[in-house]
Formats: structure tokens, sequence, C-alpha cells
């Protein structure tokens, strides 16, 4: 709810393969739940030209793409194109370099919102939308986790300084917790 903003007048498409976790959570339960109508377009294989006509035909208001998707995007003179309806971009599934951030922005006037999740755990930490996006950093932790940077002792280092992602869980864990594989 938080990172992907969306609304019942948006339109959403996640082009995330549906091999992914993120297929089904960012582009089926979550944009459901939030009334989002999702858009679907068979692609054989990612090809960026298809896919900025795609966005200029269609009123697709939100674009989730992996980074690697973005980094191919960038590559052809976006700002030739005219996006009919676009107004959201999000990313995750792999860290988003900010040249790449940087040169969408230029091309597009567009923010890419990144977030960072797991399959077991869902979305931890986002950048949402009214939030200073600061380039490589993954915002802050999502509802209802409380994300930590630890040191290699289990001590909580201060913002700015590199560590392992934790998340502080008491007696009862999130519900998006995944339990066990069987």
């Amino acid at each position: 709810r938080y990172w992907m903003n969306l609304t019942p007048s948006d339109i959403l498409w996640n082009m995330s393969d549906t091999a992914w976790a993120k297929a089904a959570i960012g582009g089926l339960f979550s944009p459901w739940s939030r009334g989002t109508c999702v858009f679907i377009h068979a692609l054989p294989q990612f090809d960026p030209r298809t896919i900025l006509n795609t966005l200029c035909k269609y009123p697709v208001t939100t674009l989730c793409s992996a980074p690697t998707g973005y980094r191919m995007l960038v590559q052809h003179d976006i700002s030739s194109y005219t996006f009919k309806a676009l107004k959201y971009c999000l990313t995750g599934g792999e860290p988003l370099n900010p040249e790449v951030m940087a040169q969408w922005k230029r091309q597009t006037g567009l923010d890419i919102y990144e977030g960072y999740g797991q399959t077991e755990i869902g979305m931890i930490c986002a950048n949402m939308k009214g939030m200073k996006i600061k380039p490589g950093s993954l915002g802050k932790a999502t509802p209802p986790y409380d994300v930590q940077i630890l040191d290699e002792n289990g001590g909580v280092l201060p913002p700015g300084k590199e560590g392992d992602i934790a998340i502080k869980i008491n007696a009862k864990r999130p519900f998006t917790f995944f339990s066990c594989y069987l």
C-alpha cells in the first residue's frame, strides 16, 4: 500500500516474470486489494521499443519493472515518446544504479521508487511517494517492520553506515513472514 501508492483509478503494469513472487504480490494481490486495474501485455521477450510504444498507446499510470528493464529503456531516446498516463514508476529485485535513475528522471521527468523485499517476508524497505529519494538507498522500513542496520556484533549502526539488514521481531512475528518450506 505505501510503496506502490495505488488507487482505484490507477492502471498498473508490473513486468515481473511470473516465476517471481513479485508477480503475484505486486502484480495481482496488492493492486487488486487496492481496487486497481492490472494491465497485462504478453511479451515473448523484453523489447524496449514495444514497451515504450505500449506506454504511449495505453493509459498505464504505474509501471513496475526490474532495474535491468529501466537500464534497457534509457538506452533509447525516451524523451521522444509521449506516455499516455504514466505518473509513477517502481522497481525492485536488484539494485538500481543512480545513473539509470538520473537518466530516467531526465528523460521522463519521473522518479523511480525502489523497494526491497524477499519472497519469504514481502516488502520491508522502500522509497515511498512523498519521500526524498536518495540514490543508492533502499528507503525506509515499511509497516509492520522495524528494520535496523547491524554491525558484525549485532549492534545497531547509525545512519549512513554499511552493515547487515535486520528485522526486529517480538514474540508475535509479523503476519507477513513466511513460516516454513514444505
